[in-house]
Formats: C-alpha cells, structure tokens, sequence
C-alpha cells in the first residue's frame, strides 16, 4: 500500500518535491498547502505544470491538519527567526504526520536539551518523526564527509566548501532579506546580527553532528565571516544589485577540539560567479587531513534537454528528501538521525 503525503509549500524546492510525489506510483498526494493568494484554491497538477490531480492547494493550516496523511514534506522557506516554522512543524508532528523538513531542524540536539524536547515530545503524541535533510546542510558532512572519514586510521582535520552561484535565484525576499544580497556592506552584520543568529544555528547542527558521530567534544564553534561588494551592477533573476552592495557572503564556522581547528565548514554564497576570486573553483571541495589525506571535488550539471526550468541545486535537495520518505515513515517516533556506517571515532585513552 502506498504512502498519503502532503508538500507543504511550492517554492522552488517544494514544487521539485510535488512534481516527484505525483511521478512515484507508490505516493499519492493528499494535500498541498501554499502561502501566495494567487496559488489558493489552484490544482496541484496546474501548480507542478503537469495533469490535473483533483487536490487543490489551501493557505488553511487547519484543513491540512485534519487531512489523514503519512507524511509532511516541509519545505517552507528559510527565514529569520531560525525558529520561524517550529510552531507549525510541532503541530503537524502533533496531529499524526511524521515531517520531513529542509528548513532546519537537521539536528535540534546541537542547540540543547529543551530545543529537542519540544519536537521529541510532538514526535511521542503524535507517534510521528521529524527529519531535517538538505545537500549542505544534511547530506555534505554529515554522511558524505562523515563517510569518508572511515578510510582513515588517524583523522586531524576535515575542511569542507561551498561555492554556490546564487545569482539564479528568483526569490527577492530570500536573496535580498534572508541572503543580505544588495544591501550596504555596512549594514549586513554576518558576526551577531539576525543573519549571523539563522545561519548560526542552521550550520552549527551539521558541525555538531558530525563532532558527535566522530566522537570529539569541541571547545567551542568559532565563526569567521566577511561580505565582499558587487564590482558592477548585477542584473540577476531576483533584481538589481548595485555596485558597491553586497554580492557575495562567505561565512565560515570552526569547530574547535583542544585549541585546534578540527573541523570547517564554509558556505559561499556569490550573486556573480566572474568575479576573479571565484573563478576555476568548484561547487565543493573536501580535504581531510590525517592518515591518508584525502581529497574530494563534487560539482553539478543542469540536466539536458529538459521541458522543465528546474535546477540542479533544486534536484540535489529534492533527491535526500524523497529517498528518505520510507526510512522515516518506518523509523521509530522521535528525532530520525541517519546512522553511518563506520566512521572514523576517535578513541580515548585507556
């Protein structure tokens, strides 16, 4: 028998997520929930650009609560407050719906037992599981990286990048509001600002994790990030970006294991992929540093020939979030963590 899902929002992400429920044989979409007036009362199938469905989309929470689903893919965009969709997450884990999200929460651990408690609790009324997933964060370090530090005897450091050209984003609030893009770089505080706050605790869960699963305690999560203006003016899919306003974000945060950098993770973010700094890179590399060194490229292709403007960074999210759907609906209620198989585990001395 197959799975009852809801696609709870139709942004980028969210629409390639629909677009997959409607195509597996073994899903059958139950409800779409949408925040634009303009998509209220809309077919799904006209939304996805693909056959009628008969279900049609609501801004009603409460009639997506009372719908009898298996699961909730949740992929309401990412905004500050970090904690923005907590309440409507609890709720759905609350009303018999296991969630998967790619708006945080890829482990709630890292930021303390009374953050967790509220969605394990959620989880035990509702018998349900929540599952935060994304590529970076929720894929890249956490089982890729993670991974690979199993063919290592000794591991010292692990640094992990992330270079993203942003400029294909079409959203204007999320570029210009919750990326900073386009603002004076006097006013984009990336050390305690509210940016500095979401994107704090959103990449401090995968560097957590991955200090736990390989059996460090870190000293502390140090940050080192710096903003570098447009050169010219950029005309991108969300808007104008004068010269001289922000263009690119580079944050970067350090896990800290007796003095010493164990582990960075660096995400940037660049509304012009030409600038000099930029070019000839890929869009990640991995070095682990230990006994032996490795060394990781990863980039992506749009696909070819496609009738869809669907990208790739909207697949390689996409993809962690409907091959998760039948470990999660079958996982126990509670917090789902991916286990990984034989990581490096640093041993303390007898």
């Amino acid at each position: 028998m197959g799975y009852r899902v809801i696609v709870w929002a139709t942004g980028a992400i969210g629409k390639t997520c629909l677009r997959a429920v409607l195509a597996r044989p073994d899903l059958e979409l139950a409800g779409l929930f949408v925040y634009s007036e303009r998509k209220d009362g809309v077919d799904a199938g006209t939304i996805a650009r693909s056959a009628p469905t008969g279900v049609l989309a609501t801004r009603s929470r409460a009639q997506i609560l009372a719908i009898e689903a298996d699961l909730v893919i949740h992929t309401a965009r990412l905004q500050v407050p970090y904690e923005t969709h907590d309440d409507d997450i609890i709720a759905l884990l609350r009303s018999g719906k296991n969630v998967i999200t790619t708006a945080g929460n890829h482990y709630p651990q890292a930021h303390g037992a009374e953050r967790a408690r509220r969605f394990d609790q959620a989880c035990r009324e509702g018998n349900t599981t929540l599952y935060g997933v994304g590529m970076n964060p929720g894929f890249l370090l956490e089982r890729m990286v993670l991974g690979l530090t199993g063919l290592c005897v000794e591991l010292e450091s692990v640094e992990v990048e992330e270079l993203l050209d942003a400029s294909t984003m079409p959203d204007p609030d999320f570029v210009f509001n919750v990326m900073g893009m386009g603002a004076r770089t006097s006013d984009v505080d990336l050390s305690t600002g509210a940016l500095a706050h979401l994107y704090d605790q959103l990449y401090s869960e995968a560097i957590q994790f991955f200090g736990d699963r390989t059996g460090v305690t870190f000293d502390s999560i140090e940050s080192d990030h710096r903003v570098l203006p447009a050169e010219r003016d950029l005309h991108v899919s969300a808007g104008t970006i004068t010269m001289g306003s922000v263009a690119a974000t580079e944050w970067r945060w350090h896990g800290i294991v007796d003095g010493a950098r164990f582990v960075t993770l660096s995400v940037i973010w660049t509304m012009d992929p030409t600038m000099t700094i930029y070019q000839g890179r890929d869009h990640w590399s991995v070095e682990i540093h230990g006994k032996p060194d490795l060394h990781l490229t990863l980039n992506m292709s749009d696909p070819k020939d496609s009738p869809l403007k669907t990208r790739a960074g909207q697949y390689i999210t996409a993809g962690p979030v409907m091959n998760a759907i039948d470990d999660v609906i079958a996982a126990p209620a509670g917090i789902f963590s991916p286990e990984v198989f034989a990581p490096y585990r640093r041993r303390q001395d007898a």
